[in-house]
């Protein structure tokens, strides 16, 4: 069996891989949700726009319960933790999902315009909020969340839902919207034609380009809030137990693995490069290439992230030394290896699956396919 600490590492990417998926995947969705009421500007364009993502939307939500589902398994003390801290946030998260699939579902049954734009802003909704929320939440992990543990190791929350909507969390959230944006216009410039991919090149582009100045913008700004550092000594193959370290927060913190290991700065010039390549291929109407340049970038980001507060998951602003890291707030090495196995087969049938089903539904998706297909179109 792979040691204790090695598979500690191997969740941490796989959870990394997870989260990366269901960006680039489930966010091309909701990134078309969010251009829909803009790119659209009849029934039948919006039409052809929810038939893009229509036959795959539901399969993409994978990735999410998987996601979800490995940070319970791998990082439980994480998992209950952040439930409790973002209640509220998430709560909002799951309120906006569910005009997804209700909104597919019902939207065209009725030929009624009302009825019909009432559940385009449905699907706006459901495709808009969560990404915004994921990236505060994101925000809130960097600058340090309000939790501590008492005697019986049950995590205690002192913040407040409002108290998340800082500054820095919002413009976090504002890199996060912008790139699942991105991402949803460069799939569906790829699946439309005419005046509708048009549109979606547009939104796009200034999506990538806002996504650039917030993300280069939170990168500095990152520079000044007070980050988190250990400076005990660390046992890999340790039991979970937060407790057992001491941690300090001081300014610049969080570019300590940059300047320990500078080949990291791969990862937030992928983020700026790809997007911008992203810009420059939708102009050319390369739009395949661009929707893997635009992946390529939601991966610069989220590893960037990544890098940034590793070995950290939550740390803690009300009591450093309970900070939730990668050594300290894991499964048991049972529980690891087997999950580990699990993925080994399990993932490769997703990734293969997924793949399949796009290759069976690819080409352009037309204004005369969904007048030939009034009825079973969405």
């Amino acid at each position: 069996m792979i040691d204790y600490p090695t598979l500690k590492i191997i969740w941490w990417v796989l959870v990394g891989v997870l989260l990366i998926g269901f960006a680039i995947m489930d966010g091309h969705d909701m990134g078309v949700g969010t251009l829909l009421p803009f790119v659209g500007k009849s029934d039948l364009e919006r039409r052809v726009v929810l038939n893009t993502v229509g036959p795959h939307w539901e399969g993409n939500q994978v990735w999410f319960i998987t996601g979800g589902g490995a940070i319970f398994a791998a990082w439980p003390l994480v998992y209950s933790t952040a439930f409790s801290g973002f209640y509220w946030a998430l709560l909002a998260v799951l309120w906006a999902l569910f005009l997804r699939p209700v909104g597919f579902d019902y939207r065209s049954k009725v030929h009624n315009p009302t009825w019909r734009s009432v559940w385009d802003w449905g699907l706006f909704i459901g495709g808009a909020v969560p990404p915004l929320i994921f990236g505060v939440a994101f925000g809130n992990l960097l600058e340090g969340v309000p939790f501590q543990f008492d005697n019986y190791m049950a995590s205690t929350y002192s913040g407040t839902f409002w108290q998340l909507l800082n500054p820095f969390a919002l413009l976090a959230g504002v890199v996060s919207s912008a790139m699942i944006t991105m991402q949803g216009g460069a799939y569906l410039a790829h699946r439309t034609e005419g005046a509708v991919q048009h549109r979606a090149v547009k939104g796009a582009v200034i999506a990538s380009i806002v996504m650039v100045v917030a993300f280069m913008a939170a990168g500095f700004w990152l520079q000044e809030i007070p980050g988190y550092r250990i400076t005990s000594v660390i046992d890999p193959a340790a039991l979970a137990d937060p407790m057992g370290k001491t941690v300090v927060r001081e300014s610049g913190a969080w570019m300590n693995n940059y300047r320990l290991q500078p080949m990291l700065w791969i990862l937030p010039l992928l983020a700026t490069t790809a997007a911008l390549l992203t810009a420059a291929l939708l102009f050319a109407r390369r739009t395949l290439i661009a929707f893997v340049t635009s992946s390529l970038a939601l991966v610069g980001v989220i590893g960037t992230a990544g890098a940034s507060m590793f070995p950290f998951l939550m740390p803690s602003s009300s009591m450093p030394n309970a900070s939730l890291t990668v050594w300290d707030s894991v499964s048991s090495h049972l529980t690891l290896g087997i999950m580990f196995w699990a993925t080994l087969i399990f993932m490769p049938l997703i990734i293969f699956y997924t793949s399949w089903a796009y290759r069976v539904m690819r080409g352009k998706v037309t204004i005369e396919q969904i007048e030939a297909n009034e009825h079973s179109a969405y």
